[in-house]
């Protein structure tokens, strides 16, 4: 396994964490492959798959408009071949007022430079 692909694999799962942080759908479809699968958190236990990129940026478009101030404070990040690891934590308020926060993973896989697939896990 070549380090440079590491590497990029690392880079753009910290690439989607700015993306997300900035609520920037462009910038987030400029990471993901047009076949790209998303396994989001909820509803529990399993979550949702879905698939194609149109799909994907379906979700977090709606996503941010639910959660107007959410922002990733990334933890940590490993790469691992064409994986790679994002550690993180997520802040919001939601109407009343009230912040939360929740720790959770994404697993990326890399191909060719985009994002081929995005699984999420959260602690509780």
């Amino acid at each position: 396994m070549r380090m440079s692909r590491v590497e990029a694999a690392a880079r753009l799962a910290l690439e989607f964490g700015e993306a997300f942080n900035r609520h920037d759908l462009e910038g987030i479809a400029q990471l993901l492959d047009e076949d790209c699968v998303l396994e989001t958190t909820g509803p529990a236990p399993e979550g949702n798959t879905l698939r194609g990129k149109g799909a994907v940026l379906a979700f977090w478009e709606r996503f941010f408009r639910q959660m107007q101030d959410v922002r990733l404070e990334v933890e940590e990040v490993y790469g691992l071949g064409t994986r790679s690891l994002l550690r993180w934590r997520r802040h919001w308020t939601d109407a009343a007022g009230r912040t939360f926060r929740l720790r959770g993973v994404d697993i990326f896989k890399v191909v060719d430079g985009r994002i081929c697939e995005q699984i999420s896990y959260v602690k509780g």
